[in-house]
């Protein structure tokens, strides 16, 4: 009852240490409320782009080996709301391989929060709260709005999320095994992002075949079909076992790869 307890009360103080985190990221973004306003502004613009394309396709093609409108407009809000609340709440995880090439990891193995965790939480990307905004527009726009489809939705999101979280913590610990790998590190995490925004029906043999296992992109597309449309559990369960699979093995491959990290050297307060 005691060690319970105290469990208890140790994962309290956890939960308040990242909810500090994320409010000190909020309030120095907003510290500049101009640039914070044109940065996330120019992200939805960029989304937007993509979106009157698939408009334009579909005045043509009702359907896409199919798929909607409704669909794609409901793929790229699962898509870009989970990269969004990736890279929003743990920003850092784009930005691992540079750090860890920099040496610049003492100040988080000097404190006593685990290194991961306070290293993910240290920084926010302003760019994806645009994201985000965008995620739920289309939402607005394009969502089933009952409790039913805003469970779904929000299920859908934290799957997204984690695929991406963790397969870009995997990807960039690849620089405790070969150095500098900011390079491939960002171009294995855009290909499944650039992958997660195209139907899956589209893809046929080995290429589908990649996009459930090598780069887990299809687990995210098709979540507007395989949860949102119609709950396929079989698809359901198995998105939840590869974000879970990506979870413990991009957690286990940072430790194992912390244990080679060189220190830099470096004297750095945070407060």
């Amino acid at each position: 009852m005691v060690a319970w307890a105290h469990a208890a009360r140790k994962s309290v103080r956890l939960l308040q240490f990242v909810w500090t985190c994320w409010k000190l990221n909020v309030a120095g973004a907003m510290e500049f409320r101009l640039s914070f306003l044109m940065t996330a502004g120019m992200m939805m613009v960029n989304n937007t782009v993509w979106i009157l394309f698939w408009g334009i396709y579909f005045q043509r093609f009702n359907v896409v080996n199919g798929w909607t409108l409704q669909d794609v407009m409901m793929m790229w809000a699962v898509s870009a709301g989970g990269f969004g609340l990736s890279a929003v709440l743990f920003g850092n995880a784009y930005r691992l391989a540079s750090l860890v090439a920099g040496g610049q990891l003492d100040v988080y193995l000097s404190q006593p929060k685990p290194v991961l965790l306070h290293l993910l939480v240290s920084r926010m990307s302003v760019s994806a709260i645009g994201d985000v905004l965008f995620a739920l527009v289309l939402y607005a726009m394009f969502g089933h709005w009952t409790a039913a489809g805003l469970l779904k939705f929000g299920l859908a999101l934290l799957i997204a999320m984690l695929i991406f979280l963790f397969f870009a913590v995997a990807a960039q610990s690849l620089a405790f095994y070969i150095g500098n790998a900011e390079g491939i590190g960002q171009q294995l995490f855009n290909a499944v992002l650039t992958f997660a925004t195209y139907p899956t029906g589209i893809f046929k043999g080995w290429g589908k075949l990649i996009l459930f296992t090598v780069l887990p992109a299809g687990f995210v597309s098709y979540l507007p079909i395989g949860l949102l449309r119609e709950t396929e559990m079989p698809f359901v369960l198995a998105a939840l076992g590869m974000a879970m699979l990506l979870t413990a093995g991009g957690v286990w491959f940072f430790h194992r790869g912390l244990r080679r990290y060189s220190s830099g050297n470096r004297t750095v307060l945070r407060v």
